[in-house]
């Protein structure tokens, strides 16, 4: 039998203006969604209480990162000054950062495994280290 393994996810949303940088098409253009963030955070042992991790303190947590975003350009928030602000991209920043804040706060335990992003209903991006 494998090691179990206990996985929960928390979402966060916010309205933030962007443009895709050598799109050629519309997505150049500046343009706005309501992005949907999903973090997937795992451990295979739960803590003293039995969680993985406190959902209100995930919530905090992804906030914290995502939060300069809100009713902003996202071109305009650094690296998306430089880097483009796809889905992807902007799924893997959230993975990193939210990583290294989750390291800190749970010396390890718990590990982010995967970080979903959706610019709208239908469009989903997927970030994770293998």
């Amino acid at each position: 039998m494998g090691v179990p393994v206990f996985e929960i996810s928390k979402d966060f949303v916010f309205s933030a203006a962007h443009q895709i940088r050598l799109h050629g098409g519309k997505c150049e253009r500046l343009h706005g969604h309501n992005w949907r963030i999903r973090v997937h955070v795992r451990a295979t042992q739960l803590n003293r209480i039995g969680m993985v991790v406190d959902f209100a303190d995930l919530q905090r947590l992804v906030a914290e990162v995502g939060s300069r975003f809100d009713h902003q350009n996202v071109n305009e928030i650094p690296p998306f000054d430089t880097e483009n602000t796809t889905a992807e991209l902007l799924a893997r920043f959230f993975y990193l950062e939210t990583s290294a804040r989750l390291a800190a706060a749970e010396a390890g335990r718990v590990t982010v495994s995967k970080v979903e992003v959706w610019e709208n209903e239908g469009s989903l991006a997927v970030y994770r280290e293998g």
